[in-house]
């Protein structure tokens, strides 16, 4: 197997490349290096090899969507042309996740710019975790010349908020840093708050960081505005038909640290990656492709992109 899509996934797997969308591009930056340095000695030899390397990936995050989705678009597009030729095959594949790379690009400037429209000067937001999308929409709010004050949760274990928080202040944005547990606390004085997705359901349901759920229940006691900012591969086609998502639970010593673990040792950890925030706290739902309520889901599979459940994965 490519070293380099070793590597790749190894990073996705020990958070080292995190959020949904960067995951994504990755897994399909991790498909074009394979296809390029691939050394298949036939047509069949390099399918076969495509379908291992997509396997090994999608194995690594079991919740982000996002994911076997990238490796779908560029498995289902990129192995369709080959008319015999292997090195047309390649370039298929190669060139498939060009464009997946490409659109995901294209997606996150839109939707920066669709939900900043709902964004208006003197807006306090607050946000959880550490989304690509979420962060563009304030950045370009801020763009725009737009006064914005933003409540970043610190997000425990991982404390990927201080991530969100380091991007927005570079950025020039008043920006607050508070534990998890003060967001009912602080929700009262927010006009927004705006999170990203690792998966949204074909109903509208949004998986999201561990602690999305919580905020998304004291925004609705407190009337605050949810919108939640997502790619279209972040929407999970096997919902239509009652697939459940799997929630991912990491190791006990991202929550108890290593050298205090003995003291621990008589007592079960648990550690919930994320949690399903009901499409009844959901707002709006910003997408590459416009603003959409969450009821909106089922229609957006369907018809936009006609995705149904397939007989079997690609990779298979």
């Amino acid at each position: 197997m490519n070293d380099k899509l070793v590597s790749i996934a190894k990073d996705i797997e020990s958070m080292k490349i995190r959020g949904a969308g960067r995951i994504a591009v990755a897994a399909a930056k991790a498909l074009k290096v394979a296809a390029m340095g691939s050394s298949a000695a036939g047509i069949d030899d390099f399918i076969n090899e495509m379908k291992v390397s997509a396997r090994y990936l999608v194995q690594t995050r079991p919740t982000a969507v996002s994911l076997p989705n990238a490796v779908r678009y560029v498995l289902i597009n990129g192995l369709t042309e080959n008319e015999g030729d292997l090195d047309v095959l390649k370039d298929s594949v190669i060139g498939a996740a060009d464009r997946f790379i490409s659109n995901a690009e294209d997606a996150l400037r839109l939707i920066g710019d669709f939900g900043a429209n709902r964004i208006l000067s003197g807006d306090k937001i607050m946000t959880i975790c550490n989304s690509n999308a979420a962060i563009e929409i304030m950045k370009r709010a801020h763009q725009q010349g737009k006064d914005i004050e933003v409540y970043a949760m610190e997000t425990r274990p991982r404390y990927q908020g201080r991530i969100t928080a380091k991007a927005l202040a570079n950025e020039g944005i008043d920006v607050n840093i508070a534990v998890d547990s003060a967001a009912r606390f602080y929700m009262k004085d927010m006009d927004h708050v705006i999170v990203g997705a690792d998966a949204v359901t074909s109903n509208g349901a949004v998986v999201n960081k561990i602690g999305t759920a919580t905020v998304a229940m004291a925004a609705r006691e407190a009337r605050v505005r949810l919108m939640v900012a997502a790619e279209t591969f972040k929407f999970h086609p096997d919902t239509l038909v009652g697939e459940l998502v799997e929630i991912e639970e990491r190791t006990p010593d991202e929550v108890i640290p290593q050298e205090i673990a003995d003291e621990f040792s008589n007592i079960r950890v648990r550690n919930p990656v994320f949690d399903i925030t009901p499409d009844e706290y959901v707002d709006i739902i910003v997408t590459e492709k416009g603003i959409i309520p969450p009821q909106a889901s089922f229609y957006l599979l369907t018809q936009l992109y006609g995705w149904k459940l397939m007989d079997q994965d690609p990779w298979e």
